[in-house]
């Protein structure tokens, strides 16, 4: 008796990171500062993170793919695009004397490893798709009040960049949850 394979004919082949069709201004910063470096880690690493977005989307993608073969590679896109704003991220904590050792530090010393328990993963896609514009809201609400917190014109415009991005998730995550 043969055996029949399961397989997924989702291609991803030639997939391109989902973003706003801007350059990202130079990974630079005025003067080493551990206390920026600290607020970067919370983007990078914290409960509402690059990282967590990184992995809710390929979470999301990997569930999805074999039935939603266009929905599933938008998220994949997305995911790449919040790759490169981890990857940036990374670049300025560096820069300002800061550690990447994968947790957020708060203002009050302490630190907190990243963990899966940061994500949101319902199981109906309405629900995911809705989870996820909402953490990119979150995201842009913390890149804002960063802005506001830290005195950087550098880092702020790298921030201001990450944003549009941001924005632009949310619109196509919309789109597909309408188009569903």
């Amino acid at each position: 008796m043969e055996e029949r394979c399961l397989t997924n004919n989702c291609s991803f082949a030639g997939l391109k990171p989902i973003m706003v069709d801007l350059p990202y201004p130079e990974i630079k910063v005025q003067r080493r500062n551990r206390d920026y470096a600290d607020l970067l880690s919370v983007d990078y690493c914290g409960f509402v993170s690059e990282l967590s977005a990184i992995t809710q989307y390929i979470n999301n993608e990997n569930r999805i793919c074999a039935e939603r073969c266009s929905m599933a590679r938008t998220l994949l896109g997305i995911a790449m695009a919040e790759m490169m704003h981890l990857q940036k991220l990374g670049e300025l904590i560096v820069l300002l004397g800061g550690i990447i050792d994968f947790s957020a530090k708060t203002s009050n010393g302490c630190s907190k490893l990243w963990t899966p328990e940061y994500l949101s993963i319902p199981e109906r896609v309405d629900k995911m798709l809705a989870a996820d514009i909402e953490a990119e809201k979150e995201a842009i609400r913390q890149y804002e009040m960063h802005i506001n917190m830290i005195n950087d014109d550098c880092v702020n415009a790298v921030l201001r960049r990450i944003i549009l991005d941001e924005e632009y998730h949310i619109f196509l995550l919309k789109a597909l949850k309408n188009d569903r």
